[in-house]
């Protein structure tokens, strides 16, 4: 059979840290995970290309609401020619040969299909933000504790060697004493796919739409939200923030232009910028401490000391006192060898499953980064400080 016919059968279309101890139950002998990817857009797609290269990992199943994103996910299977495609993740469920399953969806099906697919029986990967809102969030975590599958959320940087690093030198002391963390993600561009039928405007572009995302916030700087809870060890007690629909008038709800900042036990600060219209320094971290700067990007890490310079004071524009020079120097590279985040983030969950492990990036840490997210938007909306409500969001 040509793999690009499409035979429809019961639903599917074939184209030619709360774990328990039998994770293995359901992983074939030859400790092969067998893999059902959720959402075939751009990035289940990009999943499938790092899956399809990682041993004892194999795509069987894909699912897709939309028909021709769903024939562009399976033609990116070349692993295994048996694999079938579906049009409902309920019926991909229902597939006893799969171990676990890849869910790349809008944020707001994530906590409804993860719930699902943990009473199939199935360990999960959850994209990030691993849920939209508490109450959505909540539910995830009660049923990863009464599962015994593994869970793995999708902020994958907890997985980059290089940034587990990074953490260990700043929990050694490295930068000293944290006083604030600067983070943005800035694009240039309207941040849309295209449409080849007007009414797949939302299913293509969710991100632009309230009711399916919280847009930059959710899918952008929810990564290094993320990042400042794994190293201070700490959730945010307050945000405050500031967004607008101020570049793009082409009808989207989420806001393309977004502040944001954190305060931290012992009053460490942490700012987030996103920005749609300006792409300079695209993405960056920065962890500020007494004794130093980390600087981070995507695949790279330098170190800048506090101390060891001499600063000149003087008079600038009239202002006595203030500082004239700086010779900072170049800092220090920090040479780690590592992969891309992703496919060791996949790694990872291949791992966690056939081992019998707790995932680095799990339930829980995806839950307050969710939470955190949340309280980002609200701030944002109303304009006011919002407080993590230590009351009804218990991890």
């Amino acid at each position: 059979m040509n793999r690009k016919d499409f035979i429809i059968n019961s639903g599917g279309i074939v184209l030619g840290s709360m774990m328990a101890p039998n994770l293995m139950a359901n992983v074939n002998l030859n400790n092969t995970v067998n893999l059902g990817v959720i959402g075939t857009g751009g990035r289940g797609q990009g999943i499938i290309k790092l899956l399809d290269n990682i041993s004892g990992c194999e795509v069987i199943a894909v699912c897709d609401t939309l028909a021709f994103r769903l024939e562009e996910g399976f033609d990116l299977i070349k692993s295994n020619k048996n694999a079938k495609a579906y049009k409902d993740y309920r019926k991909l469920l229902d597939d006893k040969n799969i171990d676990g399953v890849i869910i790349t969806t809008p944020l707001n099906t994530h906590d409804i299909i993860a719930v699902d697919s943990l009473d199939a029986d199935k360990h999960v990967y959850c994209e990030k933000t691993m849920a939209k809102g508490t109450d959505a969030t909540a539910r995830v975590v009660e049923k990863c504790k009464l599962s015994k599958k593994v869970f793995q959320t999708g902020h994958q940087y907890h997985s980059s060697r290089m940034y587990t690093q990074i953490v260990d030198m700043i929990w050694e002391g490295k930068v000293g004493k944290i006083a604030s963390i600067e983070a943005q993600w800035n694009r240039n561009g309207n941040w849309r796919r295209a449409v080849p039928n007007p009414s797949f405007e939302r299913q293509i572009n969710w991100r632009m739409y309230r009711e399916y995302s919280y847009g930059l916030v959710a899918e952008l700087s929810s990564h290094q939200i993320d990042f400042a809870n794994w190293i201070l060890k700490a959730t945010p007690e307050k945000v405050v923030g500031m967004g607008g629909i101020d570049y793009w008038k082409d009808g989207r709800e989420t806001y393309d232009n977004t502040k944001l900042i954190y305060e931290y036990p012992e009053g460490v600060k942490a700012t987030y910028t996103c920005l749609t219209s300006n792409a300079k320094d695209d993405y960056k971290i920065m962890v500020m401490g007494d004794k130093g700067t980390l600087t981070i990007s995507y695949d790279t890490a330098w170190f800048f000391p506090e101390g060891e310079y001499k600063p000149e004071y003087g008079e600038v524009d009239g202002v006595s006192g203030a500082t004239t020079n700086w010779s900072q120097g170049k800092g220090t590279l920090i040479d780690i060898k590592h992969i891309d985040p992703t496919k060791q983030a996949l790694t990872d969950f291949r791992d966690s499953i056939i081992n019998n492990q707790t995932p680095l990036s799990g339930v829980i840490t995806g839950a307050k980064a969710a939470y955190a997210v949340e309280m980002g938007i609200q701030a944002m909306d109303s304009e006011k400080t919002i407080h993590w409500d230590k009351t009804n969001f218990i991890l």
